[in-house]
């Protein structure tokens, strides 16, 4: 009996010491400057331009081999699509979706283009505790699949909704997104494929903080034709994507209850207990099993000799 107290007592000062130390803070929160990409590149996004011809689907498809949609490019029927009581989004067969809005008031609809926003520091890479994500100077989030172990973490993380699971593919573990063309363009100093390929010119493709004083300048200018606002430029600390709008973002389905600092400073102490949690519990998880297999020899053994048991 003394043997068994003692493992008790061990193992729940273990689970003790193992709860305190996850929900103690590891490290304080404190004021956060959001970090600098000099070379960033990115998109502004003027939604009054765009006509919904999907283009920007047709040439991000072919840029990234993904596989042939079962309605052509053509078909607009796929704005009446509803899926869960959602519109069309992102997934692992398309990186990047055109989705038709219906704003009272307005006697056309508007079309909002929607794809991974590259975020100035992604929670997608600040939540991925093997490092699958990475952040390139030129403003790209990028993601290794190699490394993946397909928690999917990323996906509770991002505040957008974009990384998508490859689900057909249960053994080989796959996150889904936008790369920004970052292989085959953005290194090279081109445009992703979806703002070569847009007639309207919706889409413009250059410096980030270039970008944003296109942007100003534009509501400067037309006051009456835009919100006095570039979404992305504050947006959960930044995005490489920005966007101009005739009619107030949540009109268009846009999450307009980010905050501007990045969600990495909401959720600092939570992903930094990652790690220990990723050491803690397996070893936990071990010791239990390996209490159980010597209780139940210890239990088999007395069982095949209630001689000695009784001596």
């Amino acid at each position: 009996m003394v043997e068994t107290t003692t493992r008790r007592t061990m193992l729940k000062s273990g689970v003790a010491a193992a709860i305190a130390a996850l929900l103690s803070s590891p490290r304080q929160s404190s004021g956060h400057q959001v970090k600098e990409y000099p070379d960033s590149m990115g998109v502004l996004v003027d939604l009054g331009r765009c006509v919904g011809c999907r283009s920007c689907e047709a040439a991000c498809n072919a840029e990234q081999g993904l596989p042939e949609p079962e309605k052509p490019f053509n078909d607009m029927t796929v704005f009446d699509e509803v899926a869960h009581g959602r519109q069309r989004r992102t997934d692992e067969t398309r990186y990047t979706v055109v989705n038709r809005y219906a704003v009272p008031g307005r006697e056309h609809p508007l079309f909002r283009k929607i794809q991974c926003n590259h975020c100035q520091e992604p929670a997608c890479l600040t939540s991925c505790f093997v490092n699958a994500y990475t952040k390139t100077p030129e403003g790209a989030v990028i993601y290794n699949q190699d490394v993946c172990v397909g928690c999917r973490t990323c996906m509770i993380a991002c505040p957008f909704y974009i990384p998508a699971f490859k689900y057909s593919s249960a053994f080989a573990p796959r996150i889904q997104k936008c790369v920004f063309c970052y292989d085959t363009r953005l290194k090279y100093g081109k445009p992703p494929a979806c703002v070569e390929a847009c007639p309207q010119e919706a889409l413009v493709f250059g410096r980030r903080r270039d970008l944003i004083k296109v942007g100003r300048r534009r509501i400067e200018e037309h006051p009456d034709r835009y919100v006095d606002h570039i979404y992305g430029e504050y947006e959960a600390g930044g995005t490489s994507w920005l966007y101009l709008s005739p009619v107030p973002f949540a009109a268009i389905g846009f999450n307009t209850e980010l905050p501007h600092a990045p969600i990495l400073d909401s959720v600092k102490n939570f992903l930094g207990i990652v790690p220990m949690v990723l050491t803690i519990w397996p070893a936990l998880f071990a010791g239990f099993h390996l209490l159980a297999t010597r209780k139940e020899t210890a239990a088999g053994g007395a069982a095949d000799h209630p001689e000695e048991e009784k001596r």
